[in-house]
């Protein structure tokens, strides 16, 4: 398992480089455009339900692809990957990012907050816990892997940039190096264990 682990985590960290430079022009952009933070707060809380779509669909197709197909099993190990390691990725790792810079954060955690989603009016986890619910169900179905994890990594990134200035406030360009590194760290670990190694644990045999 441990050799499994190294192995994913190195073939993943050169695309997981791109993602988090791509996230660090989208913080520039916003920086500049001095775009407000309700706008960045709707952007979060529309890529993290998406981001918990695409996580539910690999981690879901991955136990189901390789191991014994149970639908209990596949619900269960499909919802805690996806809304736990979603909520790691985009939620908590920022927060205590914000807070090793010493930068003001809220914390929030979507899947059971009871405030309603910007502009729809509906409850936040309704609609984290319907992303997730739709994940495992496509996932199940249709269990593919390759392209849910690209979008995965780089909708993780993005999600966990716009955390950053959704919810926190600072001088964030000469921040920038750090918050590369964070996001790098938010994507890297956290996705990589959700969408391969998490639903590979649970299995019997050895022969993915």
């Amino acid at each position: 398992m441990i050799k499994r682990i190294a192995v994913e985590l190195g073939r993943h960290a050169p695309f997981t480089v791109l993602g988090a430079a791509s996230g660090i022009i989208v913080m520039a952009i916003v920086v500049f455009a001095n775009v407000a933070s309700g706008i960045s707060e709707a952007v979060f809380y529309t890529l993290h339900p998406v981001h918990v779509v695409l996580s539910a669909v690999v981690t879901t197709a991955m136990y189901k692809r390789y191991g014994e197909g149970k639908l209990w099993a596949s619900i269960l190990i499909g919802y805690t990957g996806a809304i736990g390691i979603a909520t790691l990725s985009d939620a908590v790792i920022p927060y205590l990012g914000g807070a090793l810079l010493h930068i003001p954060m809220q914390f929030h955690a979507p899947f059971v907050e009871t405030t309603e989603m910007p502009f729809i009016g509906i409850a936040k986890w309704q609609i984290v816990n319907f992303a997730a619910a739709l994940g495992i169900a496509i996932g199940y179905l249709r269990p593919t892997t390759k392209f849910p994890h690209a979008g995965h990594v780089l909708l993780s990134t993005w999600a966990s940039l716009f955390n950053f200035t959704a919810f926190g406030v600072a001088n964030w360009i000469p921040l920038i190096p750090f918050i590369f590194l964070f996001l790098f760290l938010a994507v890297w670990l956290p996705c990589c264990l959700s969408d391969i190694v998490y639903p590979l644990f649970f299995l019997r045999t050895d022969k993915h």
